[in-house]
């Protein structure tokens, strides 16, 4: 099957400046295979036609990966020996693209040859078939092709919650029928590369003019979950330190590598054929954070003029507003280096006030990312309601308040979910004794292992209390630094687990010597840990400045652990104040607090602490309302497919 070579995303900026002309109805049959051919001539990608050759099915070498060289440097690849006839190889189920990757005979007849592209099967394994199989799709009222671009996703690459979400969310769709890709860089940052040790080289890479030159990505490939995961293959993806930066800080190169990833991730859908079909002009690109906000723009920029991906449709999904410092903002003079129209630059254009300049001299210009996709994206969709409503605010709009503010129209919130496979108290590997909403028991064995584990007395009669996560200002390690002494006065004992300040671990080990009996802090991070006193814990603190969505007040409510929050953005959706007077008898899930004072939240701590001496019941109900409520993916899929649904309703953006 011959696809349309339409790589309008390399077209240099002079010809992407171009006048568009409206386009005649009457004549649209006759002017679409034209305009194909105008846009495969003055494309500039090079899309190589170097493309694998087709093997049997199980072939060893296809599941490996060569060592990762740019192309220039690779010699050419001989010419392919006629395979012998077979079989059609098993491909995974497909949405067709209505029309979509299939030439109009009118096209044809015009001079594209059938095998003018090359082109690359991805060829499943009959156990990958077997499973598809046997899983049982979640029925969708429409189902789409959605592409998901992000820095990071679990279990390739991951750095935080965006992780968390870019792994779980895609396989969450696929399940329910969509066609799902997500397109991220292939980062190697140590000396093995076992993170993609079963993804392998589809043969495609092509050339991006942007930065003053022209620059190869190549394009790996894993089928994984009913997922199509795609690697964006370039050496400045190939470094030590973390995924953004080292001890130094932010990479210098942030926005060179990002502008990589988005005009590769614009070219996917276009050129690789996985499981034997292209994904085609019909999408839903879905964009997380700044790492992949170019999307939008270049799609409105560089595609939409030239008649291509007129039917998709673009959602930015904010996630931390905050996290922008890791390469959203470059100079202005930079804005001709990433390959856009002149007249594009205001979409990108920021301005800082006078008292974020760093000297008198200094105009403030820069380029945001962020702000390209707040104005270009047909949606926009926060981790959590609250944050919804936060983002547009001066406090956690973070510049971006205004601009927000005036696109509510299309601004959603959508509470993320949890992997039930990872954080299930009836299969959990980590812990000790498994329990579930309708038996209880394993969860006082656990408590006592816990308490064992940490050297504290084993006494069941008092509430264990615990935290979980980076100790830094947000979180609100020092609100709880100031209560501690307060809160030894009771009979109660408190556990930390996390690393992040310095100031904050030589803090938990000090107090660890002062309440030898009481209080116990787990400097550094352990997955296994982290599950079993979420697990042992009668008591979840999360006194957060600021919190999109977060996911330990979900991983606490589904373990039967009571949350004690601050009450902003997710952590005020999710968890609901303890009501014993309710409509219809005791209502609520754990206790949100405002404002973010120490005596408030001594005030929800000692409330929570009476109850679960006082009124066992009461304390049981808890558990069991928090057990019992939805917090999976799927249940944050149908919302997402409600927003996809919004986006495809009204027209893309055009300038």
């Amino acid at each position: 099957m011959a696809t349309p070579g339409v790589g309008a995303a390399c077209l240099a900026p002079s010809a992407a400046a171009a006048p568009r002309r409206r386009a005649d109805p009457a004549r649209s049959s006759y002017a679409r295979p034209r305009l194909l051919q105008l846009v495969r001539r003055r494309c500039v990608a090079e899309l190589s036609r170097e493309g694998p050759v087709s093997r049997p099915l199980h072939s060893p070498a296809q599941q490996l990966a060569p060592p990762v060289v740019p192309g220039f440097l690779a010699p050419p690849a001989p010419a392919p020996a006629p395979a012998p006839a077979q079989a059609p190889a098993p491909t995974p189920t497909t949405v067709p693209d209505a029309g979509v990757g299939e030439l109009e005979p009118q096209l044809q007849l015009q001079g594209i040859e059938e095998d003018s592209v090359d082109r690359t099967v991805v060829v499943v394994s009959e156990q990958d078939s077997e499973s598809m199989d046997a899983k049982e799709q979640s029925p969708a009222k429409v189902t789409r092709s959605i592409v998901f671009v992000t820095g990071e996703a679990a279990p390739y690459a991951k750095s935080g919650g965006l992780g968390d979400v870019c792994g779980s969310l895609p396989i969450a769709l696929a399940d329910r029928g969509h066609r799902v890709m997500v397109v991220m860089p292939r980062y190697l940052n140590g000396s093995s590369d076992k993170n993609y040790a079963k993804a392998f080289y589809t043969g495609k890479h092509i050339k991006i003019p942007c930065f003053g030159g022209s620059h190869e990505v190549t394009f790996f490939h894993e089928y994984r979950d009913s997922v199509d995961w795609v690697f964006i293959d370039h050496p400045s993806y190939h470094r030590p330190g973390s995924l953004y930066g080292d001890n130094f800080g932010a990479f210098g190169d942030n926005q060179f590598r990002y502008t990589l990833l988005c005009y590769a991730a614009c070219e996917a859908p276009l050129i690789l054929e996985l499981g034997g079909y292209i994904y085609g002009q019909n999408c839903m690109f879905v964009v997380n954070d700044w790492h992949a906000s170019l999307v939008p723009v270049l799609l409105a920029a560089k595609y939409r003029p030239y008649g291509v991906y007129r039917d998709s449709r673009s959602t930015l999904v904010i996630h931390n507003l905050a996290h922008q410092v890791w390469g959203v903002w470059e100079p202005a003079s930079t804005y001709p280096d990433l390959g856009l129209p002149p007249e594009w630059y205001g979409a990108l254009e920021w301005v800082f006030p006078e008292w974020a300049r760093r000297h008198a001299l200094d105009k403030g210009e820069a380029v945001n990312f962020l702000k390209g996709a707040v104005v270009t994206a047909d949606r926009i969709v926060t981790v959590s309601q609250g944050y919804s409503w936060e983002v547009t605010t001066a406090e956690g709009g973070q510049g971006l308040n205004e601009l927000l503010s005036s696109r509510k129209s299309v601004l959603n919130g959508i509470v993320n979910g949890i992997d039930i496979n990872d954080w299930n108290p009836t299969t959990d590997k980590c812990l000790p004794y498994h329990y579930s909403v309708d038996d209880l028991s394993g969860k006082a064995k656990c408590k006592a292992e816990l308490q064992k584990e940490l050297g504290l007395p084993v006494r069941a009669d008092v509430p264990l209390i615990g935290f979980i996560g980076r100790l830094d200002y947000q979180k609100g390690i020092d609100l709880i630094k100031m209560a501690i002494p307060d809160l030894m006065r009771e009979d109660v004992q408190f556990v930390m687990l996390g690393s992040g300040d310095p100031v904050f671990e030589g803090w938990m080990r000090s107090t660890e010597s002062s309440y030898k009996d009481k209080f116990r802090g787990w400097v550094g991070f352990s997955v296994p840990v982290s599950h079993r006193i979420t697990a042992g814990c009668d008591i979840l603190l999360m006194p957060s400045r600021f919190e999109p969505c977060g996911l330990n007040q979900l991983y606490a409510m589904q373990y039967g652990t009571v949350p004690v929050v601050h009450g902003t953005g997710g952590l005020r959706d999710t968890v609901e104040t303890f009501n014993p007077f309710g409509e219809k008898g005791e209502e609520g899930t754990g206790w949100a607090f405002s404002p973010l004072t120490v005596e408030k939240m001594l005030w929800a701590l000692r409330t929570a602490i009476s109850t679960y001496r006082e009124h066992k019941p009461s304390w049981e109900g808890l558990m069991k309302r928090g057990m019992s409520k939805d917090h999976t993916w799927d249940h944050a899929a149908k919302q997402y497919e409600q927003i996809f649904e919004w986006a495809f309703v009204d027209q893309p953006y055009v300038m």
